[in-house]
C-alpha cells in the first residue's frame, strides 16, 4: 500500500519525530492509583507479565501490517481476561453484587467508533464494541440490547461465575459495610473510583486508534456509566492524536478530556506531552478529580501523565522491546523520549 511504504520511508529517514525508532508504537494502561504498599513482590511480578504479554500481543498485530484498531483490541484482550484488573474477568462489583461493564474503540482515521455499557455475560467487552463499530449502524449500545447483539455475532459468552473473583467480592464486602456505618471508603481503588485497562496505537500507515474497558467503579450505583465507554471522555481518536484515560469518570466526562486532549494538539498544534498534562494534571485535579492517560500523537510521541501514586503503563515501539512500570518514581522511558516542551514551542512542535 502506497501509504505504507511512504510512512516507512519518513521512519527510515528520522522524519517521523525524535521520539521513536521508525515502525509501529502501541501504548497501554491498565489503571491508575496503584500503591507500593499494597503491591506484594508476586502481584507486581504477575502484573508487569501481564502487561508484557498485552504489549507483545498487540505488536504483533501492528507488526503483521494489521490496522491500529487490531492492535488496541488484541492487547486489551489479554487485560480483560486477567483477573489482575478491572475489566472483563475481574471486573469489580455494583452495590448491588452485580456486574456493569463497559468499552469503547475509535478509529482515528475514519472516526468510526463502537461502545458498549452495561453488559454482564460479555468475555470481552471490547471485542463486543469493534462489533458495534464494524457492523452495526451505531456507536452505542447498552444492557440487554448489547449483549443480543453479541450473542448475534457469535461472541464469547460467560456466566457470573467466570468473572467474579473472590478479591473483588471481598472490596464490596468491605465498602457495603463502610456504607452501612456511614464512613468514607478507606480502600484507594474505592475512593479514588479507579480501575481501567486502555490502549492507543499507531500503525504501519500512520492510523491511529484507541481503545479503553472497565468494570466501572467498585459499589457503584446499578446502572452507573462512567467515562471509558463515552466517545470523547475516556476514549478518543483522530488523524493526529489518540487517547485513553484511567480515573474519576465523572470529571472526564465533565472535561471531555480525551477530546480536549486531541483538540490542543490537532487544532492548537500543541505538543502532546504538554496537551495530555493540562488536562490530566490541571483541569481535572481543580475540579476535585483524578487519575491518569495514556496519550499517542502521528509521530509516534507519547505522554503518559497521572496525578496518582502510581499507574499501569506500558509501551512498545519499533525496536520490540517492551517497556513496563508501575510506580509514580519509577522511570517508564517516556522522558527520554521527549523532553518537557518548552512554554513558547506550542505552535511549532508537531
Amino acid at each position: 500500500m502506497k501509504s505504507r511504504r511512504l510512512w516507512t520511508l519518513i521512519a527510515a529517514l528520522g522524519l517521523a519525530g525524535a521520539a521513536h525508532a521508525a515502525g509501529p508504537v502501541l501504548v497501554i494502561h491498565a489503571g491508575a492509583g496503584v500503591l507500593r504498599k499494597d503491591m506484594p513482590p508476586a502481584r507486581e511480578k504477575a502484573i508487569r507479565a501481564a502487561l508484557t504479554q498485552a504489549l507483545l500481543a498487540g505488536y504483533a498485530e501492528l507488526k503483521a501490517g494489521k490496522p491500529s484498531v487490531d492492535a488496541v483490541a488484541a492487547a486489551l484482550v489479554v487485560l480483560e481476561d486477567d483477573p489482575l484488573f478491572n475489566a472483563g474477568r475481574g471486573s469489580v462489583f455494583t452495590h448491588a453484587g452485580t456486574l456493569e461493564m463497559d468499552a469503547a474503540i475509535m478509529d482515528g482515521y475514519t472516526l468510526r467508533a463502537g461502545s458498549v455499557a452495561a453488559v454482564a455475560h460479555v468475555k470481552n467487552p471490547i471485542l463486543l464494541a469493534k462489533a458495534v463499530m464494524d457492523d452495526s449502524p451505531h456507536v452505542m449500545l447498552v444492557g440487554a440490547g448489547a449483549e443480543a447483539f453479541a450473542r448475534s455475532h457469535g461472541l464469547a459468552m460467560e456466566d457470573d461465575a467466570w468473572f467474579r473473583t473472590e478479591e473483588r467480592w471481598q472490596q464490596l464486602q468491605r465498602a457495603l459495610k463502610e456504607d452501612a456505618a456511614g464512613k468514607p471508603h478507606a480502600d484507594q481503588a474505592t475512593a479514588k473510583h479507579f480501575g481501567t485497562v486502555g490502549a492507543v496505537a499507531l500503525d504501519l500507515d500512520g492510523h491511529l486508534a484507541a481503545g479503553t474497558s472497565t468494570g466501572g467503579m467498585n459499589d457503584k450505583m446499578p446502572g452507573r456509566v462512567g467515562d471509558s465507554p463515552i466517545i470523547g471522555a475516556g476514549t478518543y481518536a483522530n488523524s493526529g492524536c489518540a487517547v485513553s484515560g484511567t480515573g474519576w469518570g465523572e470529571f472526564y466526562m465533565r472535561t471531555v478530556a480525551a477530546h480536549a486532549i486531541c483538540m490542543r494538539v490537532t487544532q492548537l498544534r500543541m505538543p502532546i506531552a504538554r496537551a495530555a498534562a493540562e488536562v490530566i494534571n490541571q483541569e481535572i485535579p481543580a475540579m476535585g478529580g483524578n487519575g491518569g492517560a495514556i496519550a499517542l500523537d502521528d509521530r509516534g510521541h507519547i505522554a503518559i501523565p497521572f496525578n496518582t501514586d502510581g499507574m499501569f503503563r506500558g509501551w512498545i515501539d519499533g525496536t520490540g522491546q517492551p517497556h513496563v512500570a508501575i510506580f509514580g518514581d519509577e522511570d517508564d522511558g517516556t522522558g527520554e523520549l521527549l523532553p518537557a516542551p518548552a512554554p513558547d514551542d506550542a505552535a511549532t512542535d508537531h
